[in-house]
């Protein structure tokens, strides 16, 4: 979607509408991602959000203050979405994983998935400046950013989605909630317990998962991932591996389970051709620490790859999704390639 309203000009307020909404802009860019699971989809929900915002602004009577006017807005144009285009899954929420047996010449998806345009769940770009600028605390609003969370609302119908996102991200009373949808502080309450419920049977405990901030062991992990990786160094990656670690690689829908499956997966594909195929630059995704991934050319040119993301544990790294999509530089403000060294 192209927006090309100039909201500071015209006659439903302009300068007042930019001086009262511009302040909102990210939290309800975070917001849609939430809900969507789609950093380029939420992109153009806030542009349509600040336009119908702009287009009935010379109505608001400010019975709600204009941050909850927003949300309304946003939320509303998100369910729409939703509903035509359903959810974004991660390739372990539409199949298993590989078997033992799997063909490492030519990963591919179970039969009747190849060839289909899956709308894969996208990476967020924007995590750093939501947590600094968020008005819920800052601890909320990464933890309500963390990919594994993102995934695991994909899980759940539209309404039980803002519901959740609502109640336990932004901490809204159950009763404005249920004005937003429309329907009564019951139907909230009781959508919000069915939403954990769901959310519980998916989404990993917080209290295994270490931010790498602040975390010296939990930084150590991440830095000796970066460095094996670029050393194509497989015996240096079992040991920071957890046993029951999973990769995930959309728009790839095979995936692997297990420090076998995925060690076996890296020595036939990425890693097979040895040190100083791949560097490694850390970025921020999700809230998380994660790496935009960069391949050596036959020119000796690295062009970028992918982002990858990190969940780290106490017991060693659980999970890697790996986003090969090279589209992805421009978001994250990287450039396409780095000078060859």
């Amino acid at each position: 979607m192209t927006d090309s309203t100039d909201y500071t000009s015209g006659d439903l307020g302009g300068e007042d509408f930019t001086s009262v909404t511009a302040a909102f802009r990210t939290e309800i860019l975070a917001h849609c991602y939430r809900m969507l699971g789609s950093a380029e989809e939420a992109e153009d929900l806030v542009q349509e959000t600040y336009l119908r915002a702009w287009r009935s602004y010379a109505g608001f009577e400010g019975r709600a203050s204009v941050r909850t006017w927003l949300y309304r807005i946003a939320t509303n144009a998100c369910l729409t979405a939703i509903e035509r285009r359903g959810r974004r899954p991660l390739p372990s929420g539409i199949g298993a994983p590989s078997g033992p047996s799997f063909s490492v010449h030519g990963v591919q998806g179970p039969a009747d998935l190849a060839g289909t345009d899956i709308p894969w769940l996208q990476p967020f770009h924007g995590a750093a400046s939501v947590a600094a600028q968020d008005p819920a605390s800052i601890t909320a609003s990464r933890a309500g950013i963390r990919l594994a969370f993102v995934a695991a609302l994909q899980y759940l119908n539209a309404r039980q989605r803002a519901i959740l996102i609502l109640r336990d991200v932004l901490d809204w009373p159950a009763a404005e909630v249920a004005e937003l949808l429309g329907t009564t502080t019951t139907a909230v309450n009781s959508g919000l317990r069915r939403a954990r419920a769901q959310l519980a049977q998916v989404l990993p405990a917080e209290d295994e998962i270490t931010e790498p901030s602040g975390d010296a062991a939990a930084q150590a992990l991440i830095d000796r991932f970066a460095a094996a990786f670029e050393n194509a160094d497989l015996a240096a990656l079992a040991e920071i591996l957890r046993e029951d670690v999973a990769l995930e690689m959309p728009p790839t829908p095979t995936w692997f389970a297990g420090r076998e499956a995925v060690l076996r997966f890296y020595a036939a594909k990425p890693l097979a051709a040895g040190p100083g195929a791949f560097t490694m630059v850390p970025v921020d995704a999700n809230g998380q620490q994660a790496f935009a991934v960069y391949r050596r050319q036959p020119t000796g040119v690295l062009a970028f790859h992918a982002i990858t993301i990190l969940t780290v544990t106490a017991a060693g790294i659980s999970r890697i999704v790996t986003f090969l999509d090279d589209r992805l530089a421009g978001p994250f403000g990287l450039p396409a390639e780095l000078p060859s060294g």
